[in-house]
């Protein structure tokens, strides 16, 4: 970043700053933010570069979050671990689990940095465990005018978590889009290492939806990919079991992880980019190549997998009980445009939480993602997948591609007014705003 130039993972978003600075302390932080407002200036901080909107992009000061990666504290009683805005979310599970501790609930990537993460709204899948935001017990913010606050939740003893300079924030800034204010610290309720079992197995389509009830109500965290133009699904059930882990053979996770689901997918999504006639053959013989397999291992590289074929992906929450209707429909649009699409459809589930912003706030949701590859077209795909969501009163993931609106969101969210009133009272100059923030949250 010594040319003074930013670039998300995916490469479709980038960022010019005035100035890009690595700050190493909340106090350093709160200079740069003062120092923007003396030059009428904005100030974004960046995370790992894993969203595909531009969320983190500023023509002004560009925070890197290099210098924040302290673990702070561990309370294992009291099941809290804070630690600083940058750390990466791989970094967090390995040293939860040095110390017997693990987050309950993750998505299937791991690069993330953590404050980036809970931002955009990041989550997994889980029939009664909720997104990463819905884990956070306390934020460390820095303010629009440069003032150090804390928020927690008013649950937590006063013994184990200080009151709180600002407790009512917490809701409302644990899915803050940076709009609120930098986050430099996060708290999070943990759980004592556990053992996940992972069974995955191919399925057909018709079978994953006639058992899509049972499937998402008998597992802990069921989640499935289709694999467009055929009817090829390949599910994925993830549950707590005792005992010792039992990983994958060495072998066997290079051949379906690294072989298969990396290099050979990049080497035919390249194929498909040049000659798309060639993905619905390609897809066919794909969907058939990953088999069956069961293994037991820590949460984290249950819950995990590498991505390391670079993509852009929309994704949208709607009610859970929308999800059967809303795949056979998405399936009909492929009968009826002429799409070729390489990357499966990815799907999950979870539960209801009260974070503002969340996309499942207030009702148990399911998520539905699509991808393409990242040197390919999206926008008619995404344009009409999109109608077919917002149609259901869906809420796009923040840290994914879409074109809502402030007018829209505003529906879709019951406490929006409030954020934005807040962000309003907070940030009237709009020292943390941007072209997505304006988007998203109006002017």
């Amino acid at each position: 970043m010594a040319d003074r130039s930013w670039r998300n993972w995916a490469g479709n978003q980038t960022a010019s700053p005035r100035q890009v600075l690595t700050p190493r302390s909340v106090y350093e932080v709160a200079d740069a933010v003062r120092q923007a407002g003396e030059q009428g200036l904005t100030v974004r901080m960046v995370g790992a570069g894993h969203s595909f909107t531009p969320a983190a992009v500023t023509d002004g000061i560009l925070l890197a979050p290099g210098g924040l990666t302290r673990l702070r504290s561990v309370d294992e009683r009291a099941g809290l671990v804070t630690v600083e805005a940058g750390v990466r979310l791989r970094d967090l599970n390995e040293a939860l689990l040095a110390r017997g501790l693990a987050l309950a609930n993750l998505g299937d990537i791991q690069e993330q940095t953590v404050a980036g993460a809970i931002q955009t709204g990041t989550h997994g899948t889980g029939r009664d465990t909720g997104g990463i935001a819905a884990q956070v017990a306390g934020l460390e913010l820095v303010l629009a005018d440069g003032s150090t606050v804390t928020c927690s939740a008013p649950s937590l003893p006063e013994t184990v978590n200080p009151p709180a300079d600002r407790p009512e924030l917490l809701s409302a800034a644990a899915v803050g889009l940076g709009a609120i204010g930098i986050v430099t610290a996060v708290t999070f309720r943990v759980v004592p290492a556990f053992t996940l079992e992972a069974r995955e197995q191919p399925m057909r389509w018709e079978e994953v939806l006639a058992g899509l009830d049972g499937l998402t109500a008998a597992n802990e965290h069921f989640e499935f990919y289709w694999f467009p133009h055929t009817d090829n699904c390949l599910t994925k059930r993830n549950n707590t079991v005792t005992g010792p882990a039992r990983p994958l053979d060495p072998a066997r996770r290079w051949l379906d992880d690294e072989l298969l689901s990396n290099t050979v997918f990049g080497l035919t999504c390249r194929l498909g980019h040049r000659f798309p006639a060639a993905i619905k053959p390609v897809n066919r013989v794909a969907s058939r190549a990953l088999g069956a397999r069961t293994y037991t291992d820590a949460a984290h590289r249950v819950y995990t997998s590498p991505r390391r074929v670079r993509f852009k992906e929309q994704e949208y929450a709607i009610g859970r009980e929308h999800l059967p209707g809303a795949l056979r429909e998405l399936r009909a649009l492929f009968g009826r445009r002429d799409w070729r699409i390489s990357f499966p459809i990815e799907v999950r589930v979870a539960p209801a939480d009260d974070v503002w912003l969340s996309t499942a706030y207030g009702r148990d949701s399911a998520y539905i993602a699509i991808h393409v590859f990242h040197a390919s077209p999206h926008e008619g795909y995404f344009r009409d997948v999109e109608a077919l969501f917002t149609g259901l009163g869906g809420r796009p993931h923040w840290g994914k591609l879409h074109t809502r609106d402030a007018t829209y969101l505003s529906g879709a969210y019951p406490r929006f007014a409030d954020f934005v009133a807040l962000r309003n009272t907070l940030d009237p100059h709009r020292r943390f705003g941007n072209g997505y923030t304006r988007q998203v949250l109006g002017s």
